[in-house]
């Protein structure tokens, strides 16, 4: 991630080393030695990845937040994501203009933001110093980012034959009595996906991607986004965006099949960083052309209803506990509802400790398995990476061994919170298909969802149970395992 600094503290003490151990007994042997390690940092740097400097990028928020929450009184919801977007967009602006100015003036390459108001700075330490003595600079984080592969990564293809009935994973959460007896499949809602990319041509979602249906602008342009490669049409190399959105919106494997969906690559390599899942993010809001300005080009009234995230930022990646906080503030005033996989880190207590599945505005989902045991890898509460304590997860899916989409019209079966979060996806993509009057009605969807969840029968191995496992809501599974046909009938009772 350091390239600059890492290769050559490693050549320096090397080097360093190198001068110093002729003095010892066995100098020869052990200066080449020292040698060898040069040469073997030499030939990784030339031969693992793309050679050359790919800079240094630092992630910097800035104090002055925009306050939107008064947005939530808007009822029509395209209004009131576009009132979110033109005041974020304007604080954004008014805000970073000194900032700008100086880096202008300077040379430096940034990126500005507004779903949190931050910019991503090409810069290192002496960048870092100056920045952080800046008074309107709150602080500094780093935006790590992988140098870039030779070659593309090879096209990763399932094993798993297609279903050829509906699957355990849909019938656990009652979504075939859903389409079957109250007819709703999703249809008129749009499900945004940030994750490894998606195979835009896989039969499971080819026909549900946006950019194929009038529902729509046609095409690619407000529908996808590969901030990382920029891809100009829905890919996926790694496989697991596609297994998740599968999941959600897929034909015969998916939740809600009739949603449409659009999508954003927010870590091609299984490696993300503030930015790049913040240029995800806003582009979910509010959609803008691949050679568009967020901040300018922003679509609001073609935004995601609802965003499956079955990703985390944990440190390594240039998270701290508040990194993109304002960002899922702002996207729920705007009437986006946020679904965030609780991670695998189970079963220690505390684990949901990662953007953005520990904050309270995200509706943060556990795993279970095909006999509604608690799954021993979802991560669990309370929350303390924020001081927090919240309770978390808020509910419980499947995400042990669910059946969804591969690339290469493949099939797989995985495990983890990633495949339960969709899942949820799913049943909100339902809920307000069924009835449009709960659309950017979070508090209302999220208390229906709650009240009509089962709780988990079985605990098998899932100890500890990180506090009183009878509580609703409780560490492990919130308040118990969505449930599909429960939450739709409940909202069309709202009607």
């Amino acid at each position: 991630m350091y390239k600059r600094q890492v290769l050559g503290a490693l050549l320096g003490g090397l080097l360093s080393l190198a001068a110093l151990l002729p003095r010892a007994p066995g100098r020869r042997a052990a200066a080449l030695v020292a040698l060898a390690a040069v040469a073997g940092v030499a030939v990784v740097y030339f031969l693992i990845g793309q050679p050359g400097w790919h800079g240094e990028r630092l992630y910097v928020v800035l104090k002055d937040q925009a306050d939107v929450a008064a947005a939530v009184v808007i009822d029509d919801p395209i209004e009131r994501r576009t009132v979110v977007y033109d005041l974020l967009t304007q604080h954004a602006d008014t805000t970073q203009i000194e900032l700008r100015r100086a880096l202008d003036r300077w040379g430096v390459a940034y990126r500005p933001y507004y779903l949190v108001n931050a910019l991503e700075v090409d810069g290192g330490p002496l960048w870092r110093w100056w920045l952080l003595r800046r008074p309107e600079v709150e602080r500094v984080l780093v935006s790590p980012e992988l140098r870039p592969l030779p070659a593309p990564s090879p096209a990763t293809t399932g094993t798993a034959s297609p279903p050829e009935m509906a699957l355990w994973s849909q019938q656990r959460i009652y979504a075939p009595l859903v389409w079957q007896q109250l007819g709703v499949t999703g249809a008129g809602i749009v499900v945004g996906q940030s994750d490894s990319g998606v195979d835009g041509t896989h039969p499971e979602l080819r026909d549900q991607y946006r950019g194929n249906t009038a529902g729509g602008p046609a095409g690619d342009d407000y529908n996808w986004l590969d901030p990382w490669n920029h891809a100009p049409a829905p890919s996926d190399s790694g496989g697991h965006g596609t297994h998740t959105l599968g999941t959600a919106v897929g034909r015969s494997v998916g939740v809600a099949p009739d949603a449409t969906w659009i999508a954003c690559v927010n870590l091609p390599r299984n490696l993300g960083n503030p930015p790049r899942y913040l240029d995800c993010l806003q582009f979910l809001l509010a959609p803008f052309p691949q050679a568009g300005d967020a901040l300018t080009d922003g679509r609001p009234d073609l935004g995601a209803h609802v965003l499956n995230n079955s990703w985390g930022c944990p440190p390594q990646e240039g998270c701290d506990a508040d990194a993109l906080q304002p960002a899922v503030a702002a996207l729920r005033a705007a009437g986006v509802f946020v679904v965030a996989s609780a991670g695998n880190n189970g079963p220690t207590c505390e684990s949901v400790d990662s953007p953005p599945a520990h904050y309270d505005e995200v509706f943060t989902v556990g795993a279970t398995d095909e006999a509604n045991a608690v799954a021993r890898f979802s991560s669990r509460g309370p929350v303390t990476a924020d001081g927090s304590g919240r309770t978390k997860p808020d509910i419980a899916a499947p995400g042990v061994g669910v059946l969804s989409a591969y690339p290469g019209g493949g099939y797989e079966y995985n495990d983890g919170t990633s495949m339960a979060g969709p899942h949820v996806v799913g049943v909100v993509a339902l809920m307000w298909s069924a009835n449009p009057a709960l659309i950017g009605d979070i508090d209302r969807t999220e208390q229906i969802l709650v009240e009509t969840a089962r709780e988990a029968s079985v605990w098998g191995d899932a100890a500890p149970t990180c506090g009183d496992p009878t509580a609703r809501p409780n560490n492990v599974t919130g308040y118990g395992i969505v449930d599909a046909y429960a939450a739709v009938e409940m909202a069309l009772a709202e009607q």
